[in-house]
């Protein structure tokens, strides 16, 4: 019986063993699949200048007033229309309001119901003067005191949502001077990206966030040599990379001249005038590009220069419609969109195309702003000309805005889409 009973035990003992072996084994390779999805989790690096991540600037207001916000369901809506479309990573210009934190939260919600569902933010800190957007006059050389706590909510939503925050930018044109409501000096913006850096080195936000700040292309030292300070010199120096800024568009009307037709294509079909416009135009950004990229490497430092924001509006009874420079309209800004992205994909340049979707509090008083109609889709949830094509592909089938499903615009007839085309002007 004492024999029978130490054989007994020690089969306990061996099958205890057994046990807490296959449970450090389990536990091993929990911890090692763990480990592999912290080391394969998405970064900055890894998003900007890869074609296989779309960029896109990113509002969503529905109405001719922030003060109403989209729901979280809308949100969630565009979401799966701007996924469908192959874009993963999104811009955001302020967290002033509730939009930004409910879209964090759309985008995390949509990631718990489905796991493969992948959309990144560039989550951007709004920067003013003193005095901005109020009835006194603004005071350039001070910052607002507003600024402060907008730092501080883009840093609580970074912490709160790493896996979706991959960068933060330090104002959105709030260094070139044409911003005259609420400019600010590059002192402003040198001082808050530092303070974020700073704030990664302590550990205060992740590491791999990439810090920047969205600006046109004569703020980054592309054009205007006044724009070329110290201060500039060392926000080149301590961003991660440069995010600026380029509007053939708008140029069209200020400095036409790539923009009207030479007199060697005026025997040229309507056609062809156009065509060759719209090479101009995409020319005109690749410049202004090489010259930001051209003044950082004068400078030694070598780092990635893509664009925060681009785009061509498909309606204006403005300085681009048809009585002044010709230029928006869908056919345009569709031929636009296809030239940009083909070229900043082929030569890995992130293009935070402007805008996803048509938003018109912009210009609330005047329904035929530009700034209205820049966005692939309308408000309705038609598919300007751009997309026509991916519509042709059900990429967007049982997708909905607004309760409406994705259709084109103008029926997708192209004949009646160009009879609203108007050949640019000729040069005088």
């Amino acid at each position: 019986m004492i024999l029978k009973g130490l054989h007994i035990s020690k089969i306990i003992a061996l099958l205890t063993l057994f046990v807490l072996i296959i449970g450090c084994v389990n536990k091993t390779k929990k911890e090692t699949k763990n480990q592999v999805a912290i080391e394969r989790q998405i970064t900055a690096k890894d998003i900007l200048g890869n074609p296989d991540y779309l960029a896109i600037s990113y509002g969503g207001y529905r109405q001719t007033s922030r003060d109403i916000q989209p729901t979280i369901e809308e949100l969630k809506d565009d979401m799966k229309i701007l996924a469908a479309l192959g874009v993963k990573m999104l811009r955001t210009y302020n967290v002033q309001l509730q939009q930004v934190p409910n879209l964090l939260k759309a985008i995390s919600e949509l990631k718990s119901e489905d796991s493969n569902f992948e959309i990144y933010v560039m989550l951007g800190a709004w920067i003013d003067c003193q005095n901005a957007w109020t009835d006194k006059a603004p005071n350039h050389d001070v910052e607002s005191e507003q600024n402060a706590g907008e730092i501080d909510r883009v840093v609580a939503l970074a912490n709160k949502y790493p896996d979706i925050v991959k960068v933060i930018a330090v104002g959105n044109e709030a260094m070139v001077r044409w911003a005259t409501s609420y400019y600010v000096q590059p002192s402003v913006i040198l001082k808050w990206v530092n303070h974020l850096q700073d704030l990664k080195q302590k550990g205060k936000i992740s590491k791999d966030i990439w810090i920047t700040s969205s600006d046109d292309f004569a703020s980054w030292g592309g054009g205007d040599p006044s724009y070329r300070t110290p201060d500039l010199e060392n926000i080149i120096k301590v961003v991660d990379y440069i995010s600026m800024h380029t509007y053939p568009m708008h140029n069209s009307h200020y400095n036409p001249e790539f923009w009207r037709v030479p007199h060697n294509e005026i025997a040229l079909s309507d056609a062809e005038k156009i065509e060759r416009a719209m090479l101009r135009a995409k020319l005109f950004a690749v410049n202004q590009y090489n010259e930001v990229s051209k003044y950082m490497k004068s400078l030694g430092v070598n780092k990635p220069v893509h664009i925060g924001e681009t785009g061509w509006a498909t309606l204006s009874n403005g300085h681009y419609g048809a009585n002044e420079s010709k230029a928006a309209d869908e056919y345009k800004s569709g031929r636009y969109y296809q030239l940009m992205r083909d070229w900043t994909n082929k030569n890995n340049i992130s293009c935070f195309y402007f805008e996803a979707f048509d938003e018109q509090w912009k210009d609330a008083k005047n329904a035929l702003g530009s700034e209205n109609h820049f966005g692939l889709f309308k408000l309705n949830g038609q598919a300007k000309y751009a997309l026509w094509d991916l519509v042709d592909k059900d990429i967007f089938e049982g997708l909905t805005r607004n309760g409406q499903p994705i259709t084109k615009t103008y029926n997708g007839n192209k004949n009646a889409l160009m009879k609203d085309v108007l050949v640019p002007p000729i040069k005088e």
